[in-house]
């Protein structure tokens, strides 16, 4: 991965071109998600249960980190997909890019680290929506949940990458987001504690990538840290990512060599 460092260039005037489309959803939407999901409705919540239903928190500060990865875990796949898959199909970049010296892990590399600053700067607004709506309990602990926000999106989006390189067409990812990426987002934690839900779909969630990054962010957030669960959490992450890293490796390795 030496030569990485050397498609900056390259990511920086991909950046420039596609940042203006992306302000809307970056600002927009986590303003519009809180007002709606941790006032509106949470407000109901609070009035009919009280804090004491969650732990003594509000509904607004349970959710927000919930949504805090979940963002993360959207940006990373989205991130994985299309644009991945039209550097193979499309604008065949990936290609003219193994014709220089660069090797596959190179290129797997500064897409990955592409993918992780689009991460941290999405999550850095969404904190900051989070700080003006008062979520936030510890500010150390947002600044450590920014980091995390990108451990947690490299988790799902190094899996996601090498999936992309396997696939010939789009029209698999219509299946990636109603079969994974909604369940996943739903069935997270990020809404309501998953011990509500029944036993086996429960563990199921315990599985997940982003169940470990709700619970993480919480804990961050709020100021709550349990050391044991949060290693527990960084520990399954990291696994994730560098598992996915040698997924989406041997893809891209295999696919540049057609």
């Amino acid at each position: 991965m030496q030569l990485a460092p050397r498609l900056t260039d390259y990511w920086v005037t991909v950046f420039k071109r596609v940042w203006k489309g992306t302000v809307v959803t970056s600002f927009l939407t986590p303003f519009l998600f809180l007002a709606a999901m941790g006032v509106g409705l949470g407000s109901f919540i609070d009035d009919n249960a009280g804090p004491a239903a969650l732990g003594g928190i509000t509904y607004l500060a349970f959710i927000g980190p919930g949504l805090l990865a979940t963002t993360a875990m959207q940006t990373a796949i989205f991130e994985s997909t299309y644009p991945v898959m039209g550097a193979f199909k499309w604008h065949r970049s990936y290609f003219s890019m193994a014709a220089t010296p660069l090797t596959p892990s190179d290129i797997v590399a500064s897409q990955l680290g592409f993918i992780g600053f689009r991460i941290f700067v999405t999550c850095g607004v969404f904190l900051a929506v989070l700080a003006g709506f008062g979520a936030l309990e510890s500010w150390w602990g947002a600044l450590v949940a920014l980091a995390v926000s990108v451990l947690i999106g490299l988790a799902h989006a190094t899996p996601m990458v090498g999936l992309t390189s396997r696939m010939h067409n789009e029209f698999g990812f219509a299946l990636v987001f109603r079969l994974g990426l909604m369940p996943m987002f739903l069935f997270s934690g990020a809404f309501f504690p998953i011990t509500q839900l029944p036993t086996v779909i429960t563990w199921l969630a315990y599985l997940t990538p982003i169940w470990h990054g709700v619970d993480l962010m919480r804990m961050l957030t709020l100021g709550t840290i349990d050391g044991s669960a949060a290693l527990l959490h960084v520990v399954y992450l990291g696994a994730c990512v560098v598992a996915g890293w040698f997924y989406a490796l041997s893809g891209f390795t295999r696919r540049l060599a057609l």
